[in-house]
């Protein structure tokens, strides 16, 4: 399978043979020795349109290979309204930063050029403006202030987890997570069991030293998703449209619980329990990692999260449930003595 930058430049490849009326690639050669033959002036045009065309089908082959994932420039605008708040102060910020370089650069360059002493200009005898300094004083105050007032605004939201209406404890470990179901719905959650949530099987198998495993043939069989060290063993499940509050904290290792979708981002320390929420109304798999270099296998720490719909995942709560309660019934099954046979005479 060809990747997207490999079809791009097949593509170019393509279009500069059609313009230059061969009809294979292998007789690019002879394609061009025949146009140097030719002195005619508008099939030198149109070498140059199709060298360009192929140059600008080449970027945007790069453009495409610039996926989200592998190529991504700029942050994911999220799914949970911090996030997307957080996108959009990101953004009034960059923008910001782009006008002030444009008019400074801008000033320096023009000052450079049109002020340069081999065209005689001469320096200005005044040292000071008032009403300048002022303004370069004045200005980037307001901006501060323009963007540090919605930003505290929304720093006091991310850290408001009150009115959550399900509680989930995260524990990380050497190396895997652990999550607890706590409550839902003000009630507590107690028959559901622990989920250990650990680093995929393949992944794992493919990282070892000479498991002769490529990482690429790592994908997920249902939708073709290249998952090397991005996938688990066990997701978290959680519901749409209901704000869950994570309590974070580690056993044996500083680990961060990072999931960039949910802008849910907090240190996992022994000892000390942090909170981060998110309230998630589109049902998927959301994927994360611990951010803190935590170890050798930093990398064998992702985070898997799937969000279904609340009616589904009720159904699967009940599920988990019943499964408890009948493992529950079995072993106590077991661990019952046996009646003795009644005795015989």
């Amino acid at each position: 399978m060809r990747s997207s930058g490999q079809v791009g430049v097949v593509e170019a490849r393509v279009f500069l043979n059609a313009e230059l009326g061969v009809s294979d690639y292998s007789d690019l050669s002879k394609g061009a020795n025949t146009m140097s033959s030719s002195s005619s002036s508008s099939y030198c045009k149109r070498r140059i349109v199709g060298a360009g065309a192929a140059f600008g089908a080449l970027l945007v082959s790069m453009a495409a290979a610039a996926d989200p994932r592998p190529w991504q420039l700029n942050l994911d605008k999220g799914v949970t309204p911090i996030s997307q708040q957080i996108w959009d102060l990101h953004m009034a910020a960059l923008w910001v930063c782009v006008v002030l370089g444009i008019l400074v650069f801008g000033a320096m360059f023009i000052a450079i050029f049109r002020f340069r002493r081999s065209k005689g200009a001469v320096a200005a005898t005044w040292s000071h403006n008032t009403l300048l300094e002022v303004a370069w004083t004045v200005v980037p105050v307001l901006i501060l202030i323009g963007l540090a007032a919605p930003a505290t605004i929304l720093t006091r939201e991310m850290y408001n987890a009150t009115g959550s209406q399900m509680t989930v404890k995260v524990t990380a470990y050497q190396w895997l997570w652990r999550y607890d179901y706590v409550s839902y719905d003000g009630k507590p959650i107690t028959r559901v069991p622990t989920i250990y949530s650990r680093l995929a099987w393949d992944s794992n198998a493919a990282r070892q030293l000479d498991s002769g495993i490529s990482p690429y043939s790592v994908v997920d069989k249902e939708t073709g998703f290249h998952d090397y060290l991005l996938d688990v063993t066990h997701p978290l499940v959680i519901p749409a449209g209901v704000k869950v509050r994570f309590l974070i904290t580690a056993d044996d290792v500083i680990h961060g619980w990072w999931v960039p979708d949910f802008a849910a981002k907090r240190d996992a320390i022994p000892g000390i329990m942090n909170d981060a929420w998110a309230k998630v109304d589109k049902p998927g798999i959301y994927r994360g990692q611990c951010y803190v270099l935590c170890g050798q296998d930093h990398s064998a720490m992702p985070i898997v999260v799937k969000v279904l719909p609340k009616d589904q995942f009720n159904a699967w709560l009940a599920e988990q449930e019943n499964a408890a309660t009948l493992d529950k019934a079995a072993r106590t099954a077991q661990a019952a003595p046996q009646k003795p046979d009644p005795a015989k005479g």
